[in-house]
């Protein structure tokens, strides 16, 4: 390169460059509160599900299963009704097991978010659970559940040997506003 084609910077541009730079990362600095905002949301809300779900899932699975399911199955009319609860059940509890190997897939990784760790949450395995799980819970609520007042209000001791056996298994858990 000869001397005319080389630009001369002054000494004093190259603060001026140096401040440009600064400047540049300092803008994008500021940007970091926006952004630990929704991580730091996304680790509460992974630290809450974990302690939620760890005393929840199974327990309300085996509460089902051991209690509600056997009392309504016990107090169904033989034949039809009864036919119908079995198969509802049969269906219930299959879903149930769906339900916590999705949740066990995730569970490792949901750890991790909620440590504001490194993770491979695999999303659309998340997406399952709770897909699935609603649609458990509307089957459970639209089906399952009136059917079992139905079979079980005819009698008032069947009701209430429920709500004892329910009552001696572990109190309702509510988690904290996320």
């Amino acid at each position: 390169m000869t001397a005319v084609e080389l630009e001369v910077k002054s000494p004093i541009q190259s603060f001026t460059d140096t401040h440009f730079g600064i400047m540049f990362q300092l803008d994008r600095l500021g940007e970091l509160p926006a952004l630990l905002a929704p991580f730091e949301l996304a680790r509460k809300i992974a630290g809450q599900s974990m302690e939620y779900f760890k005393k929840t899932i199974y327990e309300h699975h085996q509460a089902e299963e051991r209690v509600l399911f056997p009392a309504v199955l016990q107090s169904a009319q033989t034949g039809i009704e009864r036919t119908n609860v079995e198969s509802l059940i049969e269906v219930l509890e299959a879903e149930h097991r769906v339900l916590e190997a999705l949740w066990k897939k995730i569970e490792p990784d949901l750890k991790d978010v909620a440590k504001g760790m490194p993770h491979k949450l695999d999303t659309d395995v998340l997406k399952q659970l709770v897909n699935h799980y609603r649609e458990h819970a509307q089957m459970e609520e639209g089906e399952f559940l009136p059917l079992a007042q139905t079979i079980l209000s005819r009698n008032a001791n069947h009701m209430e040997a429920l709500g004892l056996s329910i009552h001696l298994m572990h109190p309702p858990y509510f988690p904290g506003h996320i």
